[in-house]
């Protein structure tokens, strides 16, 4: 049985078997401290470049990460259980004849203490398994960033634009083509969003439409007032 902990080519064997769903079996060394020599199963292998204890091993009803220097091939076959040796029980002396004496008290014998036993080490009972430390907190992941909200918006006849990283404003609202916007509306594939927009355009053209009527009177009024100053030159 090695003395050290997992290998290379070990630690690839174990990879290969939880791959086929099986959980290998491993042994504690004695760097893992007081749960030396007992059995678990490797449920799981973490990022080795996160922490040194990257091998996750299912130890009774815990699940927790070990270094492979903490582990190695757990042995085939049952493995032995320390057994604590009996312990001898006091002897009595043994009195070469009774006392006879009528003056004295007749000697009250002491009990006998007998030493008590942990429940895990009495004689003929196996080792009952120590629960595995806890282990240190892993690290707390990064927080990530703020996240950016990209808005385009239309009132008062016009399309704006505005960005926001968080609560900072990366581009304060201003105005786009009406093309532009219709560009950004076509790549977004909602519900009622493309009709609202068609509503939105409808009404600006008929209102395109008005001004334009209006402009051209003028401009015909301005026509004949211009065609009667030349005739009366």
């Amino acid at each position: 049985m090695q003395a050290g902990g997992l290998s290379a080519d070990e630690l690839q064997q174990i990879r290969d078997a939880l791959a086929a769903g099986r959980k290998p079996r491993v042994q504690f060394t004695e760097s893992a401290g007081q749960i030396s020599g007992q059995i678990g199963q490797v449920v799981g292998l973490e990022d080795p470049a996160v922490s040194d204890e990257w091998v996750v091993v299912k130890f009774g009803r815990d699940e927790l990460p070990f270094s492979p220097a903490d582990l190695r091939i757990a042995p085939k076959g049952p493995v032995p259980k320390k057994v604590a040796p009996p312990v001898a029980e006091p002897v009595e002396p043994v009195l070469s004849g009774p006392e006879f004496l009528i003056d004295k008290p007749l000697p009250v014998k002491a009990p006998v203490q007998r030493r008590s036993e942990p429940p895990a080490q009495r004689r003929g009972e196996e080792e009952v398994p120590v629960a595995a430390p806890r282990k240190a907190a892993r690290p707390v992941k990064a927080k990530p960033g703020p996240s950016l909200t990209v808005t385009l918006a239309y009132g008062e006849g016009e399309w704006t634009i505005a960005a926001n990283q968080g609560a900072k404003a990366l581009a304060r609202p201003y105005v786009i083509r009406p093309a532009e916007a219709l560009k950004m509306v076509s790549l977004i594939d909602v519900p009622g969003v493309q009709e609202a927009v068609d509503q939105i355009m409808a009404a600006e053209r008929a209102e395109a439409e008005q001004q334009a009527q209006r402009l051209r009177a003028e401009l015909a009024e301005v026509e004949a007032r211009l065609a009667e100053l030349g005739e009366a030159g």
